[in-house]
């Protein structure tokens, strides 16, 4: 993870520095200090490159005279009155992405004088946390990387800013929350499996948080035939995880209970895949990542809440005991379920973990999370993940905290209507319905095991938790998506 610093005047050393500007050549002290020292050729390199002061456009000058940085960039921040902290995460990760990799080990930043939407401080922390979710690399298997492709940048110093050590210890530790999930989600499936994601998350102990598993054993002994179902093709046994914080100083306080889909690898069992493609399947635990790194953040910046997080950790394999389509299983709450499709193995592994949840904690609220329909990727795309929801004051709590962290959600529907979809002539229900609303009907499936009463929510991010290509504040690969999302919901709603 990138260092960084908040020191009272620039390292001696020669080092890559940025410098500020808005639209209209709007330039900050510390550009307008370098044009003068350049002799106008900071102006004149933002008028050859065509440059307008967009928040994140970068500009990059190399050996200027006059300029003492190895080299200079000027990055856009847009209006000042308009520049929120979504702005300087931007103009943060703007900086990583372009000095990542250049050979540049230190790179400064002078904030003095800058006009922005919030308070200096702050804006110096989330530029800071911009370029530490950016910097995040996993090359822990590449063992023949150019020299030229390996990182550098390690320091990152932020000048002319005081008092922003308190926002920043808080964002770094919601930054080591998504470090950790992004970990969890880019690892293959021979290392993160369902015994190893538990011991991945012994040390969150550490951190205060209280740790319960479940093995084979006990969840038969609960009744757990869906999500056990899932699971007995695999010569992985499967787990049931709860990781509790409470940081409200009652033992009696009620919780939030966050559960998350963990498929540690997905065949789609009998009703397999095809080949093309199927080794992203790793990251069809990426829900478990979301909520177990969210469970870091919140403990690591000692979050004024009570918050549980459960994950149900299965394998979805195609052995000779593998669940066939067409068999029936009996969930933990005594509702018979229809296989019709293996590869609708999610909402099996959910239902039964959030009857569990409930069973155990009496949460007035619920949150899941999962990759779980190909249908949401259709229909949002990968720029929402889908929010699915039984309360309306929930629903736009959570997405509040999409808006204001920037991992957005959409609200989809539900109703009566989709929910014939999922009747089953021989069960009570069956695991899919007709391909059209597939999103839908899973959401409707998992909502039949929500207690009355209880305000539940179901993220379905299936299009959101890995990228193809790079995003403002994330690289090719884990994107982290659901931490910052759920840190926020909490803060802004569940804690003291």
């Amino acid at each position: 993870m990138l260092n960084l610093g908040y020191p009272d005047t620039p390292a001696a050393d020669p080092h890559a520095q940025v410098v500020l500007a808005g639209p209209d050549m709007m330039l900050s002290a510390a550009a307008a200090a370098a044009d003068t020292a350049s002799e106008g050729r900071l102006k004149l390199a933002l008028s050859t490159a065509r440059f307008e002061g967009d928040a994140g456009a970068v500009v990059e000058i190399i050996g200027a005279a006059g300029i003492a940085a190895t080299r200079l960039l000027v990055i856009g921040m847009g209006p000042g009155e308009k520049a929120d902290a979504a702005v300087f995460e931007k103009i943060g990760g703007a900086i990583a992405a372009r000095l990542l990799t250049s050979g540049e080990t230190r790179v400064s930043i002078d904030l003095s004088g800058i006009t922005a939407a919030l308070p200096l401080a702050n804006a110096a922390a989330h530029l800071g946390h911009g370029a530490m979710l950016r910097s995040y690399r996993f090359d822990k298997y590449r063992t023949t990387m150019k020299a030229k492709a390996k990182p550098t940048l390690d320091q990152l110093d932020i000048l002319g800013v005081s008092g922003a050590q308190v926002a920043q210890a808080e964002l770094t530790a919601i930054a080591a929350g998504v470090e950790r999930t992004r970990n969890l989600v880019s690892e293959p499936a021979n290392i993160i499996y369902p015994e190893s994601f538990v011991e991945s998350a012994r040390d969150l102990a550490d951190l205060g948080i209280e740790l319960t598993v479940l093995g084979e054993p006990e969840m038969q002994a609960l009744g757990m035939g869906a999500l056990l179902g899932v699971s007995q093709g695999s010569r992985r046994a499967p787990r049931l995880m709860a990781m509790r914080w409470n940081g409200t100083g009652s033992p009696d306080a009620r919780p939030v209970v966050l559960v998350g889909k963990g498929v540690t690898f997905d065949t789609g069992g009998i009703s397999i895949k095809p080949a093309a493609g199927m080794e992203d399947m790793k990251w069809d635990m990426g829900g478990a990542g979301a909520v177990t790194g969210a469970m870091h953040a919140l403990a690591a910046r000692k979050s004024k809440s009570h918050v549980i997080g459960v994950v149900g950790l299965v394998e979805n394999m195609p052995d000779g005991n593998a669940q066939r389509p067409g068999d029936v299983v009996t969930s933990m709450n005594g509702q018979t379920i229809e296989v019709i499709n293996t590869d609708a193995e999610g909402r099996l592994v959910l239902c039964d973990a959030i009857w569990w949840a409930q069973e155990q904690y009496d949460p007035e609220v619920v949150v899941d999370l999962a990759t779980l329909t190909g249908a949401i990727i259709v229909s949002l795309g990968h720029e929402y993940g889908g929010l699915f929801c039984n309360d309306d004051g929930l629903a736009m709590q959570l997405q509040k905290a999409g808006e204001t962290s920037g991992e957005k959600l959409w609200r989809m529907p539900l109703g009566d209507a989709f929910d014939s979809l999922i009747d089953s002539p021989i069960a009570d229900m069956k695991n899919v319905g007709p391909r059209n609303g597939g999103s839908i009907t899973a959401a409707q499936f998992i909502k039949r095991f929500v207690k009355p009463g209880v305000k539940w929510a179901h993220l379905d991010i299936a299009g959101m938790v890995w990228a193809d290509k790079a995003g403002t504040l994330f690289d090719k690969g884990a994107t982290g998506y659901g931490v910052r999302l759920l840190d926020r919901f909490i803060a802004e709603n569940h804690e003291a």
